[in-house]
């Protein structure tokens, strides 16, 4: 039922987190004192995302809620929330991994963009219902659009620096086991 994961698996996992660590603090240093004009795209979720579609053993969900409950503080979003609906949104993905294996990488590309819409659109409507402050609109919508479309390159960027490439259908592990 369990099984111990192998060296490489848990090498990708620590990979993982040190590659979300170094996000979050260039997302969070000042890189200019100036107001910036557009709203940059979130590339943690991006790379979570690609992650789970790719590689769902490199990603477990306690790694994923913990990094970003831990963003959710770090940038003073309201505790649980945003992460909850990435969690939701990863095990979606996750669940579907098999098809994510022989789909077109623009029905992929479609696929993820509408979980990043979905999650984005509960956000703001759950954030509304309970009165809670939140960012202007128009920057919510461009960092989506912005997170939708920096999406094929977070893949080719994980697929050449990570390795992290789609599981051929039939591959095996190196205890034998189907992934």
């Amino acid at each position: 039922m369990a099984e111990w994961a192998d060296s490489k698996t848990w090498t990708n996992r620590l990979v993982f987190i040190a590659l979300a660590f170094v996000l979050v603090v260039i997302d969070l240093v000042p890189l200019d004192m100036r107001p910036s004009l557009w709203a940059a795209p979130d590339v943690l979720l991006a790379a979570t995302l690609a992650w789970v579609a790719r590689k769902p053993s490199y990603v477990p969900v306690f790694i994923i809620a913990m990094i970003m409950l831990l963003t959710d503080f770090l940038f003073l979003r309201p505790p649980g929330l945003w992460a909850a609906l990435v969690v939701v949104l990863t095990e979606t993905i996750r669940r579907q991994h098999r098809e994510f294996r022989t789909m077109p990488f623009l029905v992929e590309w479609g696929t993820i963009a509408f979980g990043i819409v979905a999650i984005t659109v509960i956000n703001r409507i759950v954030l509304a219902v309970v009165m809670a402050p939140q960012a202007p609109l128009a920057p919510t919508l461009v960092e989506m659009v912005a997170t939708i479309l920096v999406y094929p390159f977070v893949l080719v960027a994980a697929h050449f620096m990570f390795g992290v490439s789609r599981t051929s259908p039939g591959e095996v592990g190196r205890k034998g086991q189907v992934l």
